[in-house]
């Protein structure tokens, strides 16, 4: 049986594209999730797993929909392996069920793998550049300090429950206890 697998990293994504593509390759069942590859929990997946059996090919769009790191791909090769099952790789023509495709693919994994280092170095690279310019990284404070005091005081009078103050100051309460950390450590 040919098992299809697509996968998006956001809930704003959708997957036509890759079922398209895994419908004109042949599969009979498709699993999709709508979740990051760096999460190693992906429900589909898991299903998909549990339906493998030997002989069936396992079809994929991308290489990076199944797995983001050399260490995912190389493990699922060692799964599939084990269990006499085919991989194929639309977009990279990656077929396992040959031995060219086997060596096709633990390249083009590495190449992955290395892409995603690179990517990685530059992102740090550029945050230290910014930091250094005295740029600080991070969302901008929802409240003016003058209104983080505020909060704090309202608190300390307990006058006000914390839904008032929240509601008042416009902020929720995981917000209202950390500022009322950080002023307790500072």
């Amino acid at each position: 049986m040919i098992i299809g697998y697509a996968r998006v990293s956001t809930l704003l994504q959708n997957t036509d594209l890759q079922i398209d593509a895994l419908t004109q390759a042949g599969c009979q069942k498709i699993f999709t999730d709508k979740i990051s590859g760096a999460v190693a929990a992906r429900p589909e997946l898991s299903k998909l797993k549990d339906m493998l059996r030997p002989g069936d090919t396992l079809t994929v769009w991308r290489l990076d929909r199944l797995g983001r790191s050399l260490k995912d791909l190389i493990e699922w090769m060692i799964f599939l392996e084990e269990h006499n099952i085919a991989l194929k790789s639309l977009q990279e023509a990656i077929d396992t069920s040959t031995a060219t495709g086997r060596l096709v693919f633990h390249i083009f994994a590495s190449m992955a793998e290395f892409e995603k280092n690179l990517i990685k170095e530059r992102t740090m690279a550029g945050l230290s550049a910014a930091r250094a310019r005295g740029r600080k990284g991070g969302r901008p404070p929802k409240v003016s300090p003058e209104k983080k005091e505020l909060a704090i005081r309202l608190y300390n009078e307990k006058q006000h429950t914390v839904d008032k103050i929240c509601t008042m100051i416009g902020i929720t309460k995981p917000t209202l206890y950390s500022y009322i950390k950080q002023k307790e450590r500072a």
